[in-house]
């Protein structure tokens, strides 16, 4: 195993680093450290034809316009905050409003739009990247001086893990995902309406006409959003479910996990036999098939459009702070939260 970097560009007069992991399968990770962005992801298939599997741009200036979020790590609270306004002990925060009157994906100024610290690691069975961040008091609104450290590693069983790790000195909300768009047809050949997603859910959250939750919770019985035995996603597209409609055709939904480290999350290509296997400790992923994902985009030669990739963002469920029915995701002061979501690729 392996890890190098380079110096891929140049921010505000700071280095912008490429950092490319490598196991002794073939498996390879390029990532940034501004935002944390996976630019490329390199997997074999089943006859060990190894492609790139993730979306992302060939240079470092397009992310700098990078609305679709390709790669990064999202933060400090991933989702939308409704009213882009929230109230924790006893004092009401206004955050930064951009999308419509809400707060999208940590604001203008995200995890996604920064420069982070960023260090080589190794260790026995993996290779890695260390990124941190200190997030100052008051940054698009939010309380505390926040630090955060995002690690992504390698290891020789081909499985992509992610660790997270924030600590405040106020009390405040954290929440952070990754946003990677995963296409395991290689090299972005076909769209991702034949992929097959298994997610061990029973329950999704009803969303309103600006995406944010409601507060109910559905039963996935009898629903597109049962996929506890897998589901192709062109089957889930070409429903006239309201709540598939209400996203512009597909998911863009938080699913409430049933289990966890357990196999919840199986995408998988039938053509090219990739499987990807996703595990977390976290309450919920927000499954989005890139409804809205603007054309036209230059990725490695591949226009972008709609349906192309899949996310599969684990975090606390999105608006939580709105709904205490919801896990919290208030973050104590003096208080470490760690969190890890494990990705795994196969073929079958």
């Amino acid at each position: 195993m392996e890890i190098t970097y380079e110096k891929w560009s140049e921010l505000n007069g700071s280095d912008v680093l490429l950092f490319t992991l490598t196991n002794d399968r073939g498996m390879e990770l390029s990532a940034t450290n501004y935002g944390c962005i996976v630019t490329k992801l390199l997997v074999p298939d089943r006859t060990g034809n190894i492609e790139n599997v993730v979306l992302g741009f060939g240079r470092f200036e397009p992310y700098l316009t990078n609305a679709p979020y390709f790669g990064a790590v999202i933060g400090r609270v991933a989702g939308r905050i409704q009213g882009a306004r929230f109230e924790l002990e006893g004092v009401t925060y206004q955050l930064a409003k951009n999308e419509n009157n809400n707060h999208l994906h940590g604001g203008t100024h995200g995890f996604h739009r920064v420069l982070w610290q960023a260090e080589p690691v190794r260790r026995d069975d993996a290779v890695g990247v260390v990124f941190s961040y200190t997030s100052p008091d008051g940054e698009e609104g939010y309380p505390g001086t926040v630090h955060v450290q995002v690690e992504y590693w390698l290891n020789n069983d081909n499985e992509w893990i992610v660790t997270y790790r924030a600590r405040s000195d106020k009390t405040t909300l954290v929440n952070l995902t990754n946003h990677t768009y995963f296409n395991l047809s290689g090299n972005g050949k076909r769209d991702i309406l034949d992929h097959t997603l298994a997610i061990q859910s029973s329950r999704v959250l009803e969303l309103n006409e600006e995406l944010i939750p409601t507060g109910r919770v559905l039963d996935v019985t009898g629903t597109p959003f049962d996929l506890r035995q897998g589901k192709a996603m062109r089957e889930a597209v070409e429903s006239r479910h309201p709540q598939i409609e209400l996203v512009g055709g597909g998911y863009d939904h938080p699913f409430w996990l049933d289990r966890h480290h357990d196999k919840e999350m199986v995408l998988s290509d039938p053509e090219s036999g990739r499987v990807l296997t996703a595990e977390t400790d976290e309450v919920g992923v927000v499954v989005y098939t890139s409804n809205q994902l603007p054309e036209g985009l230059d990725l490695g030669g591949v226009p972008s459009r709609k349906y192309l990739g899949i996310c599969l963002e684990t975090q606390g469920l999105p608006d939580a702070i709105h709904h205490p029915q919801f896990p919290s995701i208030v973050l104590p002061a003096d208080k470490e939260q760690v969190s890890m979501t494990r990705y795994r690729f196969s073929v079958d």
